[in-house]
């Protein structure tokens, strides 16, 4: 099992600092994920809402990552591909791999705000089709020291972009999903993956990632060349008392954030604590509840990534540092 950070920000007003003491503590959280041994850090696109909205171009933070970093392989998790016009989201990804010494892993998705595509005039309709359309031109751009495309949102001739990503021929292709149909889609072009572990049970997530199994290997893909990540929400503490209390009051934080930013309404099992946990759905308590909640989770779920999130719901930036560490010295260990 490897394990990765993920950082989908969740902003709470009056809870978590100025917004330059958040990025400032963020960038510290990135470079003691280096030095803690995790191999990768990623971060999330939203836009306009405390849920996920403070990382809108994770190009960018990419970017600031990398200059504090050497080792750390650094990911979007996901970039929203029909929001922007795919040319900018190939040079925007392509400096970040040249700025981090070919450390990128590019995730793509099509969203899950219809807001944003509102804000951006994007019929959300067309989604789909820009995405694969928009897939197609970050490709050739990458790939092809001249390229052309004539198609039905984009076109242009001639096009070289500066720079090309270091990675050869492109950086590690990921896909964020849960349903069979797009994460077939995604075993048949030999992307890896990404699923979420707390909205949905486990019986309703491993349908999707069997199909992309299956889809890799009838494209002739190894399955051990390919990789699936699983974002998982965690705080780890001494006390698991202390645990408990600051771990579930962060959970449903996030979770109204959540509720508030995509428009949703609560769902029945977010607040069943102990059936989360015995799942392995949500992880906090001590090092030795967390090891047993990640065997539950290894036992639920399909993935050989763990995705673990330290950072979320206004935890103070001491305990994340904390949780972090502990984290590493005292749970990672159980699956070297």
């Amino acid at each position: 099992m490897r394990f990765h950070v993920v950082m989908l920000p969740n902003y709470v007003v009056g809870v978590d600092p100025p917004f330059a003491n958040y990025y400032r503590e963020l960038l510290e959280q990135i470079a003691l994920a280096e030095d803690l041994g995790f191999d990768c850090f990623w971060f999330t696109e939203h836009h306009f809402m405390q849920y996920g909205g403070p990382s809108p171009n994770p190009a960018a933070l990419i970017a600031a990552a990398a200059a504090r970093t050497s080792r750390i392989r650094l990911g979007c998790s996901v970039s929203v591909l029909p929001l922007r016009h795919p040319v900018h989201i190939a040079e925007d990804y392509a400096l970040a791999d040249a700025l981090s010494g070919g450390r990128l892993e590019f995730g793509m998705g099509v969203g899950n705000n219809p807001r944003e595509y509102d804000v951006f005039g994007v019929d959300i309709a067309e989604a789909r089709d820009r995405f694969e359309e928009a897939l197609e031109v970050i490709l050739g751009a990458w790939t092809h020291e001249r390229y052309s495309h004539k198609g039905r949102f984009w076109q242009f001739d001639d096009l070289t972009i500066f720079p090309r990503p270091i990675q050869e021929p492109h950086p590690p292709l990921w896909i964020a999903g849960l349903s069979e149909t797009s994460l077939s889609r995604a075993g048949q072009r030999g992307y890896n993956i990404m699923t979420v572990a707390h909205p949905r049970p486990p019986a309703e997530v491993r349908p999707g990632v069997a199909a992309w199994r299956s889809n890799l290997a009838d494209a002739g893909f190894s399955p051990t060349d390919r990789h699936c990540l699983i974002h998982l929400r965690a705080y780890v503490d001494e006390d698991a008392r202390r645990a408990g209390e600051l771990g579930q009051a962060a959970i449903a934080r996030y979770n109204a954030l959540s509720r508030v930013g995509l428009g949703r309404p609560a769902r029945p099992d977010e607040s069943d604590w102990e059936g989360m946990l015995a799942a392995g759905r949500n992880v906090y308590g001590t090092p030795k509840q967390c090891v047993e909640i990640l065997r539950r989770t290894m036992k639920n779920f399909d993935f050989d990534i763990f995705g673990m999130q330290f950072s979320f719901g206004g935890l103070p930036h001491a305990d994340v540092v904390k949780s972090m560490r502990l984290f590493a010295r005292a749970v990672m260990p159980a699956f070297g």
